[in-house]
């Protein structure tokens, strides 16, 4: 039996593995160990950890890392306290794997603690361009990850050009897929009405459905970025369902626009606001919205398999790969307005597999079982005969 420990960091973690997790606890070859840390445990971003466990899934280790501030000091601090906190669970642990998922820095601390600490260390995402700070730290992850479950085949090519062994990498698609694949096409309406704060949303009508965070490399930015977005969408007038940003450097600023917005502006649109949804109420009303705005990888990722419209703004998501779904804008408040005009006016979009097709999740967990654990990594090429001198 091969033990595996699953670290999750924020609610979009699991929004991805969930059923890969519901492979592994399946399995009777799998020890399956579970630590949720980071905004996964905090109220404010909605207590994903809570979710985790309606589901049916023991949570091994709960670890609380996060600094508030949403500044980059408080990122940084973060990172050096789960690097101690997580390295004392993945030691007390002891697993033969250790999985993390993206680009986050709390999921770099997970990665620093497995690695230098011989644990043998699964990253599921990498290889993909994007912008903020968020690029380097995939890249930085994967540097020392040993094995690799890309989401795309160009990751994969872009983690073997970075010296990845061609052996170790996977490019078996997101396990979104699977998430999409297995969520219901609708929701009751009563769902909605039970939290978040703001007008009851129609969901029987036209709604936009928002989600913006801040780009850490640029996050004094990110209050004046949302203004422009909310005044698109004031101009707009459509009923709008919100979810609040993360906890990265500028958040604050976000939320703070979102809050004077609201004050101000009662009368303008339906504006709800939430903290975060389960897989399988966000997915719905990811294919009930008339348009998907913000720069959340989700948008990007889930509108490929569903075809919803989205309107992209900023430069957060800059490199990513997207379907014909997605235009790009920058925070302008008229050009956001046009596109998400443009983007009604088109409707749904035809999906396609760049990310994958269901299966992925089980292909991840088929493969899993069948590799070796190693600790000493090498680049690739380096076989050839080079050196490093």
């Amino acid at each position: 039996m091969k033990k595996i420990t699953v670290v999750m960091v924020d609610r979009a973690n699991y929004g991805r593995l969930k059923p890969v997790l519901q492979v592994m606890q399946g399995s009777p070859e799998i020890e399956l160990q579970i630590i949720c840390t980071g905004s996964m445990l905090l109220d404010r971003f909605g207590k994903a950890v809570e979710i985790v466990k309606s589901d049916g899934f023991e949570v091994t280790e709960e670890i609380y890392i996060e600094l508030e501030g949403s500044l980059p000091t408080t990122m940084v601090k973060s990172m050096g306290l789960g690097i101690i906190e997580l390295g004392n669970a993945l030691q007390r642990l002891a697993p033969d794997f250790a999985v993390i998922i993206g680009d986050r820095y709390e999921a770099f601390s997970a990665a620093i603690a497995a690695a230098f600490q011989n644990i043998c260390l699964v990253h599921i995402q990498g290889g993909e361009v994007t912008g903020s700070i968020d690029e380097s730290t995939r890249h930085a992850i994967s540097k020392i990850a040993h094995y690799h479950f890309p989401s795309t085949e160009q990751a994969g090519r872009y983690l073997i050009r970075m010296g990845e062994h061609p052996d170790t990498v996977f490019p078996y698609g997101c396990p979104s897929a699977d998430v999409i694949c297995g969520a219901p096409d609708s929701i009751p309406e009563r769902l909605l009405r039970e939290f978040g704060v703001g007008p009851d949303i129609d969901i029987e009508k036209r709604f936009i459905f928002v989600l913006f965070h801040p780009v850490t490399t640029e996050y004094q930015s990110a209050e004046a970025e949302m203004n422009e977005l909310l005044e698109a969408l004031k101009n707009l007038g459509e009923q709008v369902i919100m979810i609040w940003p993360n906890i990265d450097a500028g958040a604050d600023g976000i939320s703070q626009a979102i809050r004077c917005f609201r004050e101000k502006n009662h009368t303008a649109m339906p504006l709800h606001v939430y903290k975060n949804f389960k897989p399988d109420l966000y997915i719905p009303l990811l294919k009930q919205a008339a348009c998907l705005v913000g720069n959340s990888s989700s948008f990007i990722r889930d509108a490929s398999f569903i075809g919803t419209p989205v309107v992209l703004v900023g430069n957060r998501q800059d490199g990513r790969e997207c379907s014909h779904a997605v235009v790009k804008v920058p925070a302008d408040k008229e050009v956001i307005l046009t596109a998400i005009k443009d983007q009604i006016a088109q409707g749904a979009y035809p999906p396609v597999d760049l990310y994958g097709e269901p299966g992925v999740s089980q292909k991840i967990v088929d493969r899993l079982l069948q590799l070796k654990p190693y600790t000493q990594k090498r680049l690739a090429y380096l076989e050839s005969g080079e050196t490093n001198g």
